[in-house]
């Protein structure tokens, strides 16, 4: 079987790509959308990340948890935010190689901004056989590509209707 290196799914969210910018260059949040990322240790806080920034990403996934040790990539406000994913371990991110990239794409639309969240695996030097074994037994039968689209899917549905609330609360306040 192929594997599948990099997975994406879009969703249109009633913000100014600056709104959206803001509240997904702030890896500390994340948690808030996420069904796996329950925020980060270390990072921006409050602030956006910008390219270079470290971070400590903490993870649930059932009863196991995880650290990542991630850092930004790309931070072009109103447009684009990605980090990489390069360090995991249990209870700190020892174990150093390349994971992943995670980045969002942000475009005006009509009605506000398309926000495309994407998963690239950088698993490269894994044999494709290691990796599917390896894949489903850590994610309940599936690859982290198939895994990560239904992630992803949750993620901006969240994000969607949180950005969309908080507008509604600023704009009758």
């Amino acid at each position: 079987m192929a594997r599948t290196f990099t997975v994406s799914s879009s969703i249109v969210i009633g913000v100014s790509p600056q709104a959206a910018y803001l509240a997904v260059s702030r890896p500390g949040d994340m948690g808030r959308w996420s069904p796996e990322n329950l925020g980060t240790t270390d990072g921006p806080g409050d602030a956006s990340a910008t390219v270079g920034t470290r971070f400590v990403g903490r993870n649930r996934r059932g009863r196991f948890r995880w650290v990542t040790r991630c850092t930004v990539t790309a931070a072009e406000p109103g447009r684009r935010f990605a980090f990489r994913v390069h360090a995991i371990g249990l209870e700190r991110p020892r174990l150093r190689g390349p994971i992943a990239t995670w980045e969002y794409r942000l475009e005006p639309v009509p009605d506000g901004t398309r926000v495309t969240e994407s998963w690239t695996d950088d698993r490269r030097a894994w044999p494709t056989f290691a990796a599917n074994a390896f894949d489903r037994l850590v994610t309940p039968g599936r690859t982290f590509a198939e895994f990560q689209v239904r992630n992803i899917e949750t993620t901006l549905r969240n994000l969607k209707r949180e950005l969309e609330r908080e507008r509604g609360v600023r704009s009758t306040a």
